[in-house]
Formats: structure tokens, sequence, C-alpha cells
């Protein structure tokens, strides 16, 4: 580009800087050839020139101990192979169970021994039943009179007399009395009777009472039997049991015909308000009970 052109671009470019161009140093022929920007400089301002220093740039020599000190890249492991992953092919053929070896079987242990049990024991019952103590036999029925007849267990005179029963223990202890109707009904909340019942460790749950619905004649031992398993009983009142009327006496316990306690004593009413009475009664029911 000429000279000239150059100048004209660069004031056009800069606006309000005055640029100059240097002449470069050259034969004189070629300075006179450019009066016209020798003019134009001359009628222009001096320019300012403004000088940049270069800043050298160091260039980075690496030396032998900093090359020392750099690690070598770490290697990359071994990219496992298709072939290898691939998992061997199954055979065609199963082996034959003829080549393969017997195993012998553990032995069998023998059976275990079973030790039969020496009893059974029975289931516990329902309701409590007192346990008896020793008592004496009944002694024989008087000769005295003759003509009436001894009952025993299976028949007696006296097998159709009717009685009334209140309880669900046919096993438990019977109480025998000879009472209306409804002062029957009312004896299980006798304050007296359950007392009696929980000395001997019972309660009214445990016993059953029967009522002898006859004014004179007793019920018979066979006819309870009948309905009631129970070999225990306590008979408030006279002429109650017929196997007992001639064989037993009051507050004296004894065993009827080997299987069957018996104790006679006074009636209810009269027990509640007779102290020595009751020391009788008591008495006559730790022999047998307890």
């Amino acid at each position: 580009m000429a000279t000239t052109d150059s100048l004209a671009f660069f004031q056009n470019f800069y606006t309000d800087v005055s640029l100059y161009v240097v002449a470069e140093p050259g034969p004189a022929s070629q300075v006179s050839d450019v009066p016209a920007a020798s003019s134009v400089a001359a009628t222009a301002p001096a320019p300012v020139v403004a000088v940049v220093p270069l800043v050298p740039v160091a260039v980075l020599v690496p030396t032998p101990a900093l090359v020392a000190s750099v690690p070598p890249p770490a290697e990359k492991p071994p990219v496992p192979s298709i072939a290898a992953a691939t998992p061997a092919a199954m055979p065609s053929k199963l082996p034959s169970l003829a080549s393969l070896p017997l195993t012998p079987l553990p032995p069998t242990p023998p059976p275990p021994v079973v030790v039969p049990a020496a009893a059974t024991p029975e289931p516990a019952q329902l309701f409590s039943v007192p346990t008896l103590a020793e008592l004496p036999a009944a002694p024989a029925a008087p000769d005295s009179q003759p003509g009436r007849v001894q009952p025993s267990p299976t028949q007696s005179p006296v097998a159709h007399i009717p009685f009334a029963t209140l309880g669900s223990n046919p096993n438990g202890l019977l109480i025998l009395v000879r009472l209306p109707a409804d002062e029957f009904r009312k004896l299980p909340r006798n304050v007296f009777l359950n007392n009696i019942l929980k000395a001997i460790r019972l309660v009214m749950e445990d016993v059953v009472l029967v009522n002898v619905e006859h004014d004179k004649f007793p019920v018979a031992l066979c006819t309870l039997r009948k309905t009631l398993a129970a070999k225990q009983f306590l008979a408030f009142g006279k002429n109650l049991l017929d196997v007992a009327v001639y064989t037993t006496q009051p507050y004296e316990p004894v065993l009827l015909y080997g299987d069957t306690a018996f104790l006679g004593a006074s009636e209810i009413k009269m027990l509640e308000y007779d102290a020595g009475r009751k020391k009788q009664l008591w008495h006559a029911m730790q022999r047998m009970f307890l």
C-alpha cells in the first residue's frame, strides 16, 4: 500500500488522533518521490507515538529433576476378551449313571427306646371331695325288733319314698334334711350351713342337698345311688337314711357297708343356737373329714 493511502486510512480510522508517517531510510530518489506526504505532515500537528515495551516470554525448559518427579501414567487394565467371558458349552450328552461312583449311605440309627409310663394320672375332678379318715364300721342292727327288716344297699322297703335335690355334683358330699319345700329352696343361702362347709374346705357347689319328702319314713340308699354316686352323707335330723336308722348314733361318724361314710346330727335350726351341739358336730366332722 502507498504511503499516502496508508496515511489517509489511519486519519479516517483515528478521527481525533493525528498521525504521522516516519520516513523509512532509503535512497534519495525515494524521498523526493513523496512531496505530498511531506507537505501534509508539515501542516499536521506533531503525532504522539506510544511506545509499548516488549515483555519477554519465558520459555520453560524441563530439568532432569522435574522430569524424574513426575510419576508415569498408570497402565490401563486389560479389557477382557469376549471369548473368555463366554461360558463353556454344555456337553451334548450327560454322563451315564452307571459310570458314577457309588456312595454308601450313612447307617440308620436304632429306633429310640420308649419307656412306658408307670401310670397315667387321672384327670382332675371338677369338684373337690374331702378325704375320709379311718372310721369304725357301723354295728349290726339290734334284734330287739324282729318284725322289722334291715334294708340293704340294693333292696329296701322304703325305696318308693320321694326326695328332691339341689346341686350339681353327683360325686360330692350329700346333705340330708327334712324341710318344707320353701325352706329347702332357701337352704343354699343358709349362713350356718355355708360356714360348716367352709370349715372342711368346701363350698355349696361341692355338695348336693337332698330333701326327704316324707314326714316319717327315710329315703332309701339304693334309690339315691340310681342318680347320685356319692358315698359321703351328712344328715341333719332323725330317720333320714334307711341303712343308718338302727346302726348309727348322733355325732358318731361310721362306715356303712365298708364304703359309705355317714354322720348324723341334730336339725340345722337347733344347731344354730346351741353352742354345745355345735362343738359336738365340729369334733365329729374333724374325725370324719380332717
